[in-house]
């Protein structure tokens, strides 16, 4: 995997770059990923995105992996956030169980390939078609706050 990634094998999704950049732009931003470490590192490295990342965490390093919550509060925690205090955006049926079992407000982006099960996209508070909606969803819902704080 690692060398399919660095001989570009293995590209970003459209506008996943954009989203990163965008958000991090804004705010810190975690990855909370089922990927080993060095997948995480060199995904992240190849695509020059590793400084964009306030915290990352493979779900190897906690207890329990997705659908449990420990990725994800350890992400929000190496953020100094409480899972209620953060966003996730996620793919899967387990990605968007483990973000709402740890209180995150969920933008759920579909697997195209393998889509999350209806139960799943229940909990997501929005449901978008691609990275560039995600990054809207999730820009929008940082300028509504900080619109809410001041106002």
């Amino acid at each position: 995997m690692i060398a399919a990634i660095a001989d570009g094998r293995a590209p970003l999704l459209p506008g996943a770059d954009k989203m990163v950049t965008g958000v991090s732009a804004k705010a810190p931003i975690a990855l909370a990923s089922s990927a080993p470490r060095k997948v995480i590192d060199a995904v992240l490295a190849t695509y020059g995105l590793t400084d964009e990342f306030t915290a990352t965490v493979s779900s190897a390093e906690v207890p329990r992996g997705k659908p449990s919550p420990d990725v994800y509060l350890e992400a929000a925690s190496r953020l100094g956030r409480k899972g209620d205090e953060c966003l996730g955006v996620e793919d899967s049926s387990n990605g968007i169980r483990a973000a709402a079992a740890a209180g995150l407000t969920v933008i759920a982006l579909p697997n195209r390939f393998y889509p999350p099960k209806p139960d799943a996209l229940e909990l997501a508070a929005v449901v978008v078609d691609s990275n560039d909606a995600a990054r809207r969803a999730l820009l929008d819902h940082l300028a509504d706050n900080v619109a809410g704080r001041t106002a």
